[in-house]
């Protein structure tokens, strides 16, 4: 973070300093009273269960100043900031410390699955050719996406920020904290749905992105995408579709797996080339192709842009593959909807020599479509070939329900990740390979903890 005073921030978030030296500089922004050190800035966020500015006197302890919504204990001396609302006042400084870097090429990523991996893929991409920031883990919400626009640095000649939203009205925050000259849309699935109703909102919502576009920004859109390929070619913006579809601006052709890497083609109007990416799965491809358009549209040659992308990892519990002595896991255990969720069984069974397993739990706030949503699973699943199911959680029962009827012979429900790692230790065999993915509140990466 490029250092600020207090005077500055209290200004920027129309503020009052209710006591401290407003020549104090800050160095770094804080909402986690865990992470703060000498020179912080704490953002106490009052939360459900737990109001954060219990913590502020502990955090000055620590060096830190700090934003409070109340009136100040006596014999405070590091600097407190009085504001209204500490959420808004943290995205009205963010916003403030973005509009410092005029130059800087920031490309926003939303779409309701694989934001996190078409971010890590873009931001791979640019690296050889540029200084690139990233949305660091899954930063993406009204509090994260915020505070991850403090990691932009002087030095720092692209970003890649990761934009997620769950209800109206969130991207339109974001947006005006970011401002986006380049985005991209990878898909409109069901996440969420529970809150925004239907998949039209959804796309609605998310295509807020472009909200402080000019004639010179360009939207990339998963072309494969049909609610999203509706919006290319009908913008005042430049549009560019990349998908696996030969109608995309960017497609792919001969897609060839080896090993844990995959090789492809990827054509557009004015020329072919073939990239290979550390990954698996058509998904991969079509994250790759969103990369190349971008960093071709930056003005990167291919060989610089392949060079990047050969330093891809996945992030943590998004469909890492760990190979232990006997068996392989997929640990996409961070978070699960409908779509992503048929992606990774796909992996699974494009990587499985022997026995292979899923072990899925409930996917969340799909609202009143969560019974076929989850059937639907189950029976994407068994059409796939995948030889055993485990089946965690209430909502996974129709999962497993769907798997049945479409002919998956070994199917087991449970109720716990405990049972689930008992049941998986009795059913492994060999060579196999287990997919474990769940939504996050359901915890599933205890199991890869476990079996690792």
């Amino acid at each position: 973070m490029k250092a600020m005073t207090v005077r500055e921030i209290t200004a920027a978030v129309g503020g009052t300093l209710l006591c401290g030296d407003p020549d104090t500089e800050v160095t770094n922004v804080q909402y986690d009273s865990r992470a703060v050190t000498d020179g912080s800035l704490f953002v106490p966020i009052r939360g459900e269960k737990v109001d954060a500015h219990i913590f502020i006197e502990q955090c000055m302890e620590k060096g830190a100043a700090a934003f409070t919504e109340y009136d100040a204990p006596e014999g405070l001396k590091k600097p407190l900031i009085k504001v209204e609302n500490t959420l808004a006042a943290l995205q009205r400084l963010a916003a403030a410390y973005r509009a410092g870097f005029p130059q800087l090429r920031l490309i926003g990523v939303t779409g309701s699955v694989g934001k996190t991996s078409t971010k890590e893929m873009i931001a791979a991409a640019l690296s050889k050719g540029f200084n690139v920031m990233k949305t660091s883990g899954n930063k993406n919400s009204q509090i994260g996406m915020p505070s991850t626009m403090f990691d932009i640095a002087a030095e720092n000649e692209a970003a890649v920020i990761e934009m997620g939203i769950s209800e109206f009205g969130e991207m339109d925050r974001l947006c005006d904290i970011s401002r986006p000259s380049i985005a991209v849309m990878t898909n409109i699935g069901t996440a969420h749905i529970e809150n925004l109703s239907t998949q039209e909102n959804i796309r609605a919502e998310k295509f807020k992105i472009t909200n402080h576009f000019t004639s010179d920004s360009v939207l990339f859109v998963n072309g494969d995408d049909a609610l999203l390929s509706e919006l290319a070619g009908k913008q005042s913006f430049a549009t560019v579709s990349f998908g696996i579809g030969a109608d995309n601006d960017y497609h792919a052709e001969e897609i060839v797996t080896e090993g844990f890497s995959t090789t492809f083609k990827c054509i557009s109007a004015d020329k072919e080339r073939s990239f290979t990416i550390p990954a698996l799965g058509r998904h991969s491809v079509t994250n790759a192709l969103a990369a190349v358009a971008v960093a071709r549209h930056l003005g990167l040659d291919d060989d610089t842009i392949q060079a990047g992308l050969s330093t891809y990892k996945n992030a943590p519990m998004r469909q890492q593959i760990h190979q232990c002595d006997g068996f392989t896991i997929i640990d996409d255990s961070y978070n699960a909807s409908p779509e992503a969720t048929k992606v990774s069984i796909d992996v699974l069974k494009s990587i499985s020599k022997g026995k292979s397993i899923a072990v899925l739990a409930d996917m969340l706030e799909l609202g009143t479509k969560s019974a076929e949503l989850h059937r639907g699973v189950g029976e994407h699943l068994a059409d796939a070939g995948i030889d055993a199911l485990i089946a965690i959680g209430e909502q996974s029962r129709n999962t497993a329900k769907g798997a049945l009827e479409k002919g998956c012979s070994e199917v087991y429900t449970v109720s716990d990740n405990d049972e689930a790692y008992t049941k998986l230790r009795e059913i492994m065999a060999d060579g196999c390979t287990i997919l474990v993915k769940g939504s996050r509140g359901m915890h599933t990466d205890e199991i890869v903890k476990k079996l690792i």
